[in-house]
Order: C-alpha cells, then structure tokens, then sequence
C-alpha cells in the first residue's frame, strides 16, 4: 500500500497493492494502522455510506462543523470517478484550492481527507459505486456544501451537463459562506 499526500495538508492518496489472478482480485482496500502511521493519529471510522451514481452526476462539495468534523475514506467499489478535495479551512495556507484523484474499480485507489476539508466527486461511468467510511455519525444540523460549480473554486468537472441534487444547487458559494466555514 501506498500513500501519498496530496497537495492540501491532511488529504492523502492511497493505493493499494491488487492481486489478480485467473480467479478475479484481491485488494486489502483500507489499512488504518498504517494511515495513523501517516496522519500522525490514529484513524477512527463510525460509519459507512455507499452511494450509486450516474455517468455526470456530481455530488459535493460537502463538509461537516469542527469540531467535531468528519474525516473521509473515499473509494470506487464499481465504474470511475473524480474525487475532489477542497481545502474549506478559512486559515490554511490552501484555502480555496482543489485537487482531484481518479478512483477506479480497477486501481482501487482511496482518498482520505481530514475534517475541515470539502469532499465531492463526478461519476465517469454510469451505476458509479463509491463507498465512504466517516468518522462521525451523521448529523444534518452540522452538515453543509458549498456549490459544486461556484466559479472561484472553478473545479474542472469531467461533464459538460452536470446533474446536481437540490440540495447542492441551493448550497451558497465558498464567499457567500465565510462565517459557516471550519477555521
């Protein structure tokens, strides 16, 4: 397993050794001892959640309140997706920015991201299956998004026709949300 930090402090990319054979593949998807060796602490899940999407379809930008946050284990059980990390923390040097990983049934890549940080993603593939393991329970009254194509986050999305939930279209954009942002 390999894991790699992004370019936004507390965002990682991990890739896991596949074996395959003419049986199918193997792949140890998530290893949090070893991630703890790389956060510096140790790596607590609560909850999992499994999302099916279609081909176009972008889902986030979201982020919980810190404390207490929710930290993310990202991955693609069927079809592709961009995953995308956004730094919403208003005092990190990265405020603002974004960075994008590829997670694919066949690499089995991951994306853990710290609490502070925005998560979002946009199916390349039609019945996309992306599985979230999270660090607190879910919480509607600490859970918010910033719109997914505010134009000053400007997120290159892989589709011309995005198909957005109600809720993320009437998510405010990154400056209409200042004072609701983690610090």
């Amino acid at each position: 397993m390999k894991i790699r930090p992004l370019s936004i402090e507390g965002a990682f990319e991990i890739t896991p050794v596949v074996h395959g054979d003419p049986r199918g593949s193997f792949t140890e998807w998530v290893r949090f001892d070893k991630l703890a060796e790389v956060v510096g602490h140790p790596v607590t899940m609560m909850q999992g959640n499994l999302s099916v999407s279609a081909k176009g379809v972008v889902r986030g930008i979201h982020y919980a309140d810190v404390p207490p946050g929710q930290a993310k284990y990202v991955t693609c059980a069927r079809g592709s997706a961009l995953d995308v990390v956004v730094d919403l923390r208003t005092g990190s040097p990265t405020f603002g920015l974004w960075e994008g990983v590829v997670l694919d049934d066949t690499s089995r890549r991951a994306v853990y991201l710290a609490e502070g940080l925005g998560h979002g993603f946009c199916a390349l593939d039609d019945d996309t299956i992306m599985t979230y393991l999270v660090s607190t329970t879910y919480n509607p009254g600490a859970e918010h998004g910033i719109h997914p194509l505010d134009p000053d986050l400007a997120i290159d999305w892989p589709t011309d026709t995005p198909l957005l939930s109600g809720k993320d279209i009437a998510a405010p954009f990154l400056a209409d949300a200042r004072g609701n942002l983690p610090a």
